[in-house]
């Protein structure tokens, strides 16, 4: 499920509202170990341009 959400976000990058809501999706659907995985890969990949979405979303999450 991991890979399946890395390659929904990569896809959906190019909308804020999309990526967000794809995002919140995928930490409802991975497991504890897999969210840290994605949290550190998403930061890699998008905090240059959603840093504030994933600040939030991540927060919220904990």
């Amino acid at each position: 499920m991991l890979e399946y959400a890395k390659t929904i976000l990569l896809k959906v990058s190019f909308d804020k509202i999309l990526f967000e809501k794809e995002l919140r999706k995928a930490l409802r659907m991975l497991m504890p170990e897999e969210l840290m995985q994605l949290k550190t890969w998403c930061y890699e990949q998008f905090a240059s341009i959603y840093q504030r979405i994933l600040n939030r979303v991540f927060a919220q999450a904990a």
